[in-house]
């Protein structure tokens, strides 16, 4: 198990622990196969399949996951790096956040 590098859970405030999740999430599938750093296309594939089952409609597009590499990975290295991945979170959470105003859910 990884050193954390957050204080403890009763001293944080629902931002830091928010932000201390999608930095496991990331870690927990990066450490899947070789460089702990980035996802790889297969890591990327299960993080997408556990963590945000509806966003890849179930065989409804087999290249999803390779488009979504495509354009998640913006130095071209074939994988996706931390901040690329936040790229795609805040992506996402944006328009979360604009379907629940739409919806006036927020």
């Amino acid at each position: 198990e990884r050193e954390t590098r957050r204080k403890p859970a009763g001293s944080m405030t629902e931002l830091e622990t928010a932000m201390g999740m999608v930095i496991d999430v990331f870690d927990r599938y990066s450490s899947i196969e070789g460089d702990r750093q980035s996802l790889t296309k297969g890591e990327l594939k299960a993080l997408m399949e556990k963590e945000l089952p509806g966003f890849l409609q179930s065989g409804r597009d087999k290249d999803a996951v390779d488009k979504l590499l495509k354009d998640l990975d913006a130095n071209g290295d074939a994988s996706v790096d931390f901040s690329e991945f936040m790229v795609f979170v805040a992506t996402l959470t944006v328009a979360c956040h604009k379907y629940f105003e739409q919806e006036g859910l927020s």
